[in-house]
């Protein structure tokens, strides 16, 4: 049976020994998820604008190579949850939370 290797365990202690709670530190590795997701999209977006047609004929679309092989590049790239853990448990994230008055 093939492993997936896209699921890892995880070692919870090591995730909410950053910040003494498990629950902030996973809160704060889904708002950088979020980041990075928006940012890969709009990227995304950005490169297929190039090839976005005005023609809403269904007879005149075709597929264009270049399209394909851009979709399959971010298809392939980790996921934001998995970048975003990589870079909290590396301390690359920064984070602060607002003063309670």
């Amino acid at each position: 049976m093939a492993v997936n290797p896209s699921i890892v365990t995880r070692d919870v202690d090591k995730l909410a020994a950053k910040t003494g709670n498990v629950y902030e530190s996973v809160f704060i590795v889904s708002q950088r998820a979020k980041q990075v997701a928006v940012k890969t999209k709009e990227e995304l977006t950005q490169k297929l604008a190039e090839f976005a047609s005005n023609i809403d004929n269904l007879e005149e679309i075709f597929e264009n190579r270049e399209q394909i092989e851009i979709s399959r590049f971010y298809e392939r790239q980790p996921k934001p949850t998995s970048i975003a853990l990589d870079e909290f448990s590396e301390e690359k994230v920064e984070y602060r939370w607002k003063d309670e008055e």
